[in-house]
């Protein structure tokens, strides 16, 4: 075995020269000569380098890339957008773009057209200096597409091309002498001095509106061309001045919704016509007249008339809030009659009675209430079918009791089904002419006018008011029960001017309902209306 050769001893690097070259501390550039030392015969630099780069890869690599960076910036400096946005899709957007615009498709609502697809290109990248030139040659090719359409007669097309224009930011400059040309065109191609002389035959026939020949609709087509024409001006206001004659005259005769269409009609047209303040104040207190004269028809038991007048203030003011609580009563008087007509087991009555109060209101509790008290009915009716000439005296004597004892408690006509009045009328159906029934119905009548002056003098104005409408049920609707009406009507305003002064807004507005049912020509009740209306105004 060869004997081990003798260890070489550790080399420095030495300069040509003879100097020993000593590695700068920090410096990445030099060689790390603490690896393990070559032998005579191995190449030393390739080996070191190897070990070298396995060591600071990384940091080689973060330098290269940043050098890489800073290259790049400095080579290509185009703008950071398309860095971070796909240029792919941005240059698909300007083709299709510019394809839509060679074709003339300059706006589509389906996003197809030139406008759709450069604004959608600027959304992508609001840098892009091209989009929003390509934005400008769409409005310019709009113009020159407006200005070939007005050529050709094509006014619509050509509108619509000069709005796409005023759109898309080209200067006013050139663009309204273009719709000026597009209005003479128009103006030249309708005619308009036929027009003219067309409005005024139409007027001098009496043909003022509904319409497109007659006048008031001709001369607006006019003032649309031509705005500033005086003859189809003056025209217009004289055409609208018999309109509200006619209103006015509607309004004087009844007629409320025609009256109220006539003025709506030329406060459409022209909201600053001289004659309107005082049309709209006509208007103001013919609906409040029948207002009132719903309320005294509904008072005076005439739910007819009273639906009428209530139907005529919702055709005209449909937020009128007293006109739907009208209904609302309206369609209790049917439910109410319905009830009687049941208790006196008049059942197909009751059905028809019925029937108006659910066309009426048809959500209306007293509706729901008066189809059970009809069921109710028809089975006591059943009941009362089956049972002995004994068992019949015995109903009849205890209706008579019940009555009589309604009567003691003061429930004259309330509750509806358990008051002295319907029993009585149970008692009738039975029994009309019993001298027992007979002697109860005349004790009731100065009972129900002792009742409201009770509840009256101690200022129970709900209660007295049942009391009254078993007054009128029983005497019906002569003077004296007008002269209660009227007074219970004067408590019910004080009532309401109180709450109103004591800020309490929903009261009044009751108030003033209950005391417009009671009587619609009451003293005070108008200011008290005015009142509440100005208040509930300032409270919205």
């Amino acid at each position: 075995m060869n004997p081990r050769p003798p260890a070489t001893p550790e080399l420095a690097p030495v300069h040509p020269g003879g100097a020993r070259i000593e590695p700068a501390a920090g410096d990445w550039t030099a060689l790390d000569f603490d690896a393990p030392r070559r032998t005579s015969d191995t190449p030393a630099a390739p080996a070191a380098l190897r070990l070298w780069l396995a060591r600071h890869w990384l940091r080689i690599a973060l330098g290269l890339a940043a050098a890489g960076t800073v290259a790049a910036l400095a080579v290509w400096r185009q703008p950071l957008s398309e860095w971070v946005w796909p240029e792919t899709r941005l240059q698909r957007l300007r083709e299709q773009a510019g394809q839509a615009l060679s074709e003339g498709r300059l706006s589509s609502p389906d996003g197809r057209g030139a406008r759709e697809l450069y604004e959608a290109a600027l959304a992508l990248d609001p840098d892009r200096s091209d989009a929003r030139a390509g934005l400008a040659r769409t409005g310019e090719v709009a113009l020159q597409q407006a200005r070939q359409a007005i050529d050709g007669s094509h006014f619509e097309f050509a509108r619509q091309r000069i709005d796409l224009a005023r759109d898309l930011a080209v200067p006013r400059a050139r663009v309204e002498p273009l719709a000026q040309l597009l209005r003479q065109r128009q103006a030249v191609h309708a005619g308009l001095d036929r027009m003219i002389v067309a409005a005024a035959a139409a007027r001098e026939q009496g043909r003022l509106d509904g319409a497109p020949d007659a006048a008031l609709p001709l001369y607006l087509r006019v003032l649309e061309l031509q705005p500033q024409r005086n003859d189809a001006l003056e025209g217009r206001d004289d055409t609208l001045a018999d309109l509200l004659q006619q209103a006015r005259q509607a309004l004087e005769g009844g007629e409320l919704v025609r009256g109220a269409q006539g003025i709506a009609r030329v406060q459409e047209a022209d909201p600053g016509h001289a004659d309107l303040p005082d049309s709209l104040t006509l208007l103001e207190s013919r609906l409040e007249r029948r207002r009132a004269e719903a309320a005294q028809a509904l008072r005076r038991n005439k739910p007819d008339a009273a639906l009428a007048g209530y139907r005529d203030l919702l055709a005209v003011r449909p937020d009128d809030g007293a006109a739907r609580e009208g209904l609302l009563a309206v369609a209790g008087v049917h439910a109410e009659r319905s009830e009687r007509l049941a208790a006196d087991f008049r059942f197909a009555d009751a059905e028809q009675e019925l029937a108006l109060a659910r066309e009426v209101a048809p959500t209306a509790p007293a509706v729901t209430l008066a189809r059970q008290h009809l069921d109710r009915a028809r089975e006591s009716r059943k009941r009362f079918d089956q049972e002995t000439p004994l068992r019949r005296r015995q109903s009849l004597q205890r209706l008579l009791t019940e009555a009589a004892a309604a009567e003691q408690r003061g429930d004259l006509l309330t509750p509806l089904g358990d008051s002295a009045y319907d029993k009585l009328r149970a008692a009738q159906a039975i029994a009309p002419a019993d001298p027992a029934v007979r002697a109860a119905a005349a004790r009731l009548l100065p009972a129900a006018k002792r009742c409201f002056e009770r509840e009256l003098g101690g200022n129970r104005l709900s209660r007295a008011g049942e009391c009254l409408d078993a007054r009128r049920a029983l005497e019906g609707g002569g003077g004296a029960v007008r002269e209660a009406s009227a007074r219970l009507a004067q408590r019910w305003i004080g009532v309401g001017s109180e709450r109103l002064g004591a800020g309490e807004l929903h009261a009044a507005r009751a108030a003033l309902q209950a005391a417009r049912s009671l009587d619609g020509n009451a003293p005070g009740l108008a200011e008290l209306a005015a009142r509440v209306q100005a208040a509930g105004a300032a409270s919205n």
